[in-house]
């Protein structure tokens, strides 16, 4: 069965830094584009970054996050710093084509997601 694992969520202060672990399970991360999103309640699923062929962000974590995939441990990471309180949601990792979208319907296998909460 194939599925993606997030872990590494938690509760941080403003300023302050996570590391999100996205890992494939029966999926090879690097066979696909994968793309990181984030949801609040309420609200759709909103795209922070991406790395397939090409890597994307989200003009609003610019500069703050980092999006990197290790082979080796079949894992995707996405480092986030100067972490804020609007930054506060579930993260998800998905799995898709290689061609990073913005879009949560051009990605077929998603993770149980993590919970990121950011303190004022």
């Amino acid at each position: 069965q194939k599925q993606l694992v997030e872990s590494g969520g938690g509760l941080v202060q403003a300023g302050g830094s996570l590391r999100l672990s996205c890992a494939g399970s029966g999926l090879t991360v690097s066979s696909y584009g994968v793309g990181w999103f984030r949801q609040v309640p309420g609200k759709e699923r909103e795209f922070v970054a991406g790395i397939g062929w090409n890597i994307l962000y989200a003009d609003s974590v610019k500069g703050r996050f980092t999006i990197s995939r290790d082979n080796a441990k079949n894992t995707v990471f996405l480092q986030m710093n100067a972490l804020k309180p609007e930054d506060t949601a579930v993260y998800y990792c998905g799995a898709g084509t290689d061609t990073i979208r913005h879009f949560p319907w051009e990605y077929g296998y998603w993770g149980q997601g993590t919970q990121v909460t950011v303190s004022s």
